[in-house]
């Protein structure tokens, strides 16, 4: 599929920023990326399960995902306190599919974060819905597939 360069340095920025948002905890921000219909999505135990029959890790609406924000800010979060420090590589930017104004994204991630706990290094797989709008991208759906997702996760207390 031949893409816009613009386009792809757009979504490339988008996904940069996001990942800048969720490293220094600026959820506040990182919340006013999503659209009002948005859905944010971690699978447990496999790529692709039914999240209305099976379990996931994550699988908020944008209420939810507001509500979850108001949680890491209350500081009652205890696996989060300290906050834990992270720093994640994003890479294999790659726009599936545009649709109009959506945008269908893959890209993976690495995620390390070091907590009181020890260090641990998430390793995902990525899909985004983006939308444009006035203001520019916004993101309409979020899955992220860990690569260990079929393992004991301990601990999942910031945002992937």
């Amino acid at each position: 599929m031949l893409v816009d360069y613009d386009l792809r340095e757009q979504v490339s920025e988008f996904i940069y920023r996001e990942a800048r948002l969720q490293d220094t905890h600026a959820y506040d921000d990182w919340e006013a990326l999503w659209t009002d219909d948005a859905l944010y999505w971690i699978p447990a135990n496999g790529d692709d399960p039914d999240p209305e029959r099976e379990m996931s890790i994550i699988y908020d609406n944008r209420s939810r995902i507001a509500l979850r924000i108001k949680q890491l800010h209350t500081g009652k979060r205890h696996t989060q306190t300290p906050r834990s420090r992270l720093g994640r590589i994003v890479s294999n930017i790659e726009i599936a599919e545009c649709d109009g104004d959506d945008i269908h994204v893959r890209a993976n991630a690495m995620v390390f974060e070091s907590n009181l706990r020890g260090e641990t290094v998430w390793a995902t797989r990525n899909e985004y819905l983006l939308r444009k709008d006035c203001d520019g991208l916004r993101m309409a759906r979020k899955k992220v597939v860990l690569v260990n997702n079929d393992k004991p996760i301990y601990t999942l207390s910031f945002l992937i």
